[in-house]
């Protein structure tokens, strides 16, 4: 009736990026008394250099967020689960300045999960679930061609690993000409 979603040949979907972030900020700002959402509001001040987003230091402190918060819950996890949990702390950061598109998709179709537009500047972020390295390995690969695709150079790699033995943290992956800043919650 209002022109919210459209039949995308034979799919559901948003008919516009206006209209898909109101109804991500709607059911989002729901959410807004989680702790990580407390924890971003808390932490925002510290992200911000010189008007960029310090993205390798905003991981960082997420995975520190998130291992305190999320590290004992036993409840299944699915990967819509950490991307919610990764915007619920990333809102009150770039709320005002900021913007973030979820799964935007590119001319050869393929889909990015999250990207951040930031003072003029983009921030290209793939969020996984650790299935091993060589599917790590492919997310890197993955990230990589999206950096080609938008003429960037820097790309993030946001992984969800609930193995036992993990080791959390954020690393650099050089891959030909790109910089790929992997964190591991």
């Amino acid at each position: 009736m209002f022109g919210y979603i459209i039949n995308d040949n034979g799919k559901l979907a948003v008919s516009n990026r206006i209209f898909e972030t109101w109804l991500y900020n709607h059911f989002i700002a729901k959410e807004q008394m989680e702790d990580i959402f407390s924890a971003g509001s808390i932490d925002k001040n510290q992200f911000i250099k010189d008007g960029c987003i310090d993205m390798e230091h905003l991981l960082a402190r997420f995975a520190v967020h998130f291992n305190d918060i999320y590290s004992n819950k036993d409840d299944a996890f699915v990967e819509k689960m950490g991307r919610k949990l990764f915007l619920l702390y990333l809102k009150p950061i770039i709320n005002g300045v900021g913007n973030y598109y979820i799964e935007d998709q590119t001319r050869d179709e393929t889909r990015t999960d999250v990207i951040i537009d930031y003072l003029g500047k983009q921030y290209i972020i793939e969020l996984k679930i650790w299935r091993g390295n060589a599917y790590n390995e492919r997310g890197e690969q993955q990230i990589a061609g999206y950096l080609d695709y938008f003429h960037a150079h820097t790309g993030y790699l946001l992984s969800f690993c609930f193995n036992k033995n993990k080791q959390p943290g954020v690393k650099t992956v050089q891959i030909n000409d790109k910089t790929i800043v992997e964190c591991v919650v």
